[in-house]
């Protein structure tokens, strides 16, 4: 039987003063999104806006050219979505086909991925461009949603056969007796179960894809299809210090991924410490 002890009640304490530590930069960072010009250098970092002014949000919102963050904020949601879901359809195959294969060449394959994932994909940027190019995918959201794919199947495929090699395959030979074809077996027996990693791999393609600024800079600086990074770049180069309009434009960057996490966080804490099993 649980009992409420004093050890417990230090315990609590010193998790809610780490909590409020963690918090603190968020605090800063809201507190002074929120402060006009006017009370930016005149007052403690500390204290609350005495006049919340919303202007730095409409600024950075309503900016144009190559600052445009709502039309950044667009692509960053096709590109992220786009990927997400190639991610999701290629590694979930692929990791059931290695994980339940027999033959010696599903092995080799495991090891190539894993190899793949450890490779810094910055080696490739070069070709990769060339090939983007000699196919016209470079400045379209399109292909960098292929790009984004590529390279970071490895980890998806990394991420599913480890699951897939974990999951007993006793539902699958019911469906197979009960006439089900091996399409139907995947879509509807093997991968509802594999939500947890599903998870796992939204979270960190969405994180990865997300905040990238290096892939999106190069393939896509300059178009019309520049990712919110960019245009946060751009945007933040000409404000020089007005750390009110910067970190507005910071907030206003978090919303999306932070909304990801707080719906995958459960499947994700699952996947994360499903996928170190294998």
């Amino acid at each position: 039987m649980f009992r409420y002890t004093k050890f417990t009640l230090i315990r609590e304490i010193g998790l809610w003063a780490l909590a409020l530590v963690f918090l603190a930069p968020f605090y800063f960072l809201v507190t002074t999104a929120l402060k006009p010009d006017s009370e930016m250098y005149t007052t403690s970092a500390l204290a609350l806006p005495g006049n919340p002014d919303f202007g730095n949000f409409v600024k950075v919102l309503t900016a144009t050219g190559n600052s445009n963050v709502m039309a950044g904020l667009v692509n960053s949601l096709i590109i992220t979505t786009g990927s997400i879901l190639g991610l999701i359809a290629l590694g979930s195959i692929t990791g059931y086909v290695i994980s339940r294969s027999t033959r010696r060449w599903s092995k080799a394959a495991y090891y190539l991925f894993l190899v793949a994932i450890i490779l810094p994909g910055q080696l490739g940027a070069v070709p990769l461009y060339m090939g983007a190019r000699g196919l016209g995918l470079t400045g379209s959201a399109w292909g960098l949603i292929v790009l984004y794919t590529g390279m970071l199947l490895p980890l998806s495929i990394f991420l599913y056969s480890n699951f897939f090699r974990g999951l007993g395959t006793d539902y699958e030979e019911a469906a197979t007796i009960d006439g089900a074809s091996k399409t139907q077996v995947f879509s509807k027996v093997v991968f509802p179960m594999m939500a947890p990693a599903t998870g796992t791999v939204t979270i960190f393609a969405g994180l990865i894809v997300w905040n990238d600024f290096f892939t999106s800079l190069i393939f896509l600086g300059g178009s019309a299809n520049q990712t919110l990074p960019v245009a946060m770049y751009y945007f933040i180069g000409s404000l020089v210090s007005k750390w009110n309009s910067i970190f507005a434009i910071v907030i206003v960057s978090m919303i999306p991924i932070l909304a990801l996490f707080l719906f995958a966080q459960r499947r994700f804490i699952q996947g994360f410490s499903g996928g170190l099993k294998g």
